[in-house]
């Protein structure tokens, strides 16, 4: 996968192509290099090239600001945009900004210029900061890719419904405590009533936190719609790129056909929400915290999981990350421009792609 930064100067447009080698090449590129005189970076790649290259450019800006991530509670925008040009299996991001996954339309919206200022969140332990993210998933979707990255030798579409059928297989729920600050901003137009009614939306008691705990089967929390040709109306349809809000989709502890059936309503336009066992809340904040084996494992070594049992995955935009203490999830409106259109998310999938 590739990166390419580059820069305007009278009629011309200069630029270099780097091609990346191994997982963090990315982010250490964008730590290291004098990026003055770029307008911009370019990534071909997929979501996790994606994901590495939005965190790194966000990581170089909280550095020229002076700022410590760990410390930095409100986030320094990134001035460079960044465009996608989509060369992995779901292209979640390029998909979401332009309503389809199709690199010609994501090539001409660079060239042309169109920017997009879009939502991330920063993922943080109670010591340092994670990551910066778009969107994540804990439970079944995380344990799905932790599986993934263990068969790796394993072609990438045959890989994944390997990893989704013995995940399954082998279902288990998560034992959690979930908090969450619902969102002060909520629209109060026919728009929002209408998501509310469709997903069981839970936001009454806004600008309050809120706890949760049980064990729950997945967990998601989510910046952006995540549109992609598996879930042609979103992973996460009750939120915007752009408006400042976090869905966070709560699916509790259930059979494992009627987790099918949930799973099963992603790829139609029926709503995948409508079952007893979930609940969707738009919110800004979320505490996750495991409950399981927390008292065997030592203060100073949250970090350092041998156990399986004591393992905690997080799926951060298609990469594995694994933390065994509280992730705090914070949003951050419009912290970072991305070259692409404005797709209003319909009913019809069809009518809502921004091609060129």
């Amino acid at each position: 996968m590739g990166i390419n930064c580059f820069s305007f100067t009278m009629n011309y447009c200069l630029s270099f192509y780097i091609v990346t080698k191994y997982e963090g090449h990315a982010l250490t590129l964008l730590k290291e290099c004098d990026l003055n005189s770029f307008h911009g970076v370019v990534c071909v790649g997929g979501d996790g090239t994606v994901s590495e290259i939005a965190h790194g450019l966000l990581v170089r800006a909280q550095m020229d600001a002076g700022k410590n991530c760990d410390n930095a509670l409100v986030p320094v925008k990134s001035q460079l945009p960044l465009g996608i040009i989509p060369a992995g299996s779901t292209n979640i991001l390029t998909h979401t900004l332009n309503g389809i996954q199709h690199t010609q339309t994501a090539t001409l919206h660079i060239i042309l210029g169109h920017l997009k200022s879009v939502d991330m969140c920063t993922f943080s332990s109670p010591i340092k900061l994670l990551r910066f993210g778009f969107s994540s998933m804990f439970g079944f979707g995380s344990r799905t890719l932790a599986l993934a990255e263990k068969h790796r030798w394993i072609p990438p579409n045959q890989r994944k419904d390997f990893a989704v059928i013995k995940t399954l297989a082998s279902l288990r729920p998560e034992d959690c405590e979930i908090s969450f600050l619902s969102s002060k901003h909520l629209q109060q137009d026919a728009q929002e009533n209408d998501r509310r009614k469709e997903g069981r939306l839970k936001s009454d008691r806004t600008g309050e936190w809120q706890r949760i705990e049980g064990h729950f089967l997945n967990v998601s929390i989510m910046a952006i719609p995540c549109l992609c040709s598996v879930a042609p109306r979103g992973l996460a349809p009750n939120t915007r790129l752009d408006d400042g809000s976090i869905a966070l989709i709560t699916v509790r502890n259930t059979s494992r056909q009627e987790f099918i059936k949930h799973l099963k309503r992603y790829a139609s336009l029926k709503n995948q929400f409508s079952f007893p066992f979930i609940d969707t809340y738009i919110v800004e904040e979320v505490k996750v915290c495991p409950r399981i084996g927390m008292k065997h494992i030592p203060a100073d070594n949250l970090n350092c999981i041998d156990s399986e049992e004591n393992t905690f995955p997080w799926n951060i935009d298609g990469d594995l990350v694994e933390w065994a203490s509280e992730v705090h999830i914070r949003i951050h409106p419009q912290l970072i421009n991305l070259y692409g259109g404005n797709v209003v998310i319909l009913d019809n999938p069809k009518e809502s792609c921004s091609c060129i």
